[in-house]
């Protein structure tokens, strides 16, 4: 993918976010992506919870969308357009976070991208596991996630 496609594509992404009222409430941002790696942040003012640290719906919430996309980019920059949902997840609160959250989204270790865009393509459906995590200022978790993204090809 090239540098002037990933900017497209991140912008677009940047976009779809901000239309999702609860999401563009969260002001979350798109903080980088390098063809494997999606991170997103949102400040802990928007996202606070009655103790003054982070909303725990919202760190759920902003892992999900890094990792949706992170599928959405895959699918998108293989040149396929696709409906992405998340099918299930596991998230555990590790630790309090006072400060602005930051998360970041991959492929699960055992995911194989080849293989879910071929079967996009092949079947139009095709599902993948992805990990993702809110980091704590000085280091370690506050927030880790596990999911399955089941993706339906369109067009």
């Amino acid at each position: 993918m090239t540098l002037a496609s990933n900017e497209h594509l991140l912008s677009w992404l940047d976009a779809h976010y901000r239309g999702m009222p609860p999401v563009a409430a969260m002001e979350v941002a798109i903080a980088g992506y390098d063809g494997e790696k999606l991170r997103l942040t949102a400040p802990l003012s928007h996202n606070v919870n009655d103790k003054g640290c982070a909303f725990g719906g919202s760190l759920s919430s902003l892992m999900t969308l890094a990792a949706w996309g992170v599928v959405t980019l895959r699918i998108q920059g293989a040149g396929m357009r696709a409906d992405v949902f998340v099918a299930d997840s596991q998230v555990r609160y590790v630790a309090p976070l006072y400060a602005d959250l930051a998360a970041e989204a991959e492929a699960a270790p055992e995911a194989d991208w080849h293989a879910f865009l071929a079967t996009l393509a092949e079947r139009g459906r095709a599902r993948t596991e992805l990990v993702a995590r809110v980091g704590l200022p000085e280091g370690g978790d506050a927030a880790t996630f596990r999911a399955r993204f089941v993706a339906f090809r369109k067009g």
